[in-house]
Parts: C-alpha cells; structure tokens; sequence
C-alpha cells in the first residue's frame, strides 16, 4: 500500500488572474492556490487545466500520476 502525504491549504479572496491564462476563471483560485503553496502536482480530469502552461506545479490526470509515481 501507497501512502501520499497532504496539507489542507486555504485559497486567498483575491487572486490575480494575469499570472496564468486558464480556460474556466472558476478554476484560477485552485490554481493559484497551489501556485503559492508550492505544490508539486495538481492530479485532475479537468480539460481547463488542459492548456495551462506553467512550470510547477505539475498538472497530470491519474493515469499519468500513476504511471509517473506509482511505478513498482
């Protein structure tokens, strides 16, 4: 068994839109959030994320996660 480790993280009110362009505005605060938290992998099926174009963190589907992470 697998375990990953997590921290709960809270979105700010406010977040500025002109660091990344994503398709649905609704997702920018989960974007943004993970951008200032350091987070290392946003794990979604959410085809917005499809087209962000940013360094870190990594925005993988769980197929991908698992092929990538979760290697015996």
């Amino acid at each position: 068994m697998t375990t990953l480790s997590f921290t709960l993280v809270y979105s700010p009110q406010h977040i500025p839109t002109e660091l990344f362009a994503i398709r649905d505005i609704c997702d920018a605060p989960v974007l943004y959030t993970a951008i200032i938290e350091g987070v290392d992998v946003i794990i979604t099926g959410d085809k917005d994320f499809d087209d962000v174009e940013i360094e870190k963190p990594a925005i993988m589907t769980v197929v991908e996660f698992e092929n990538e992470y979760m290697k015996n």
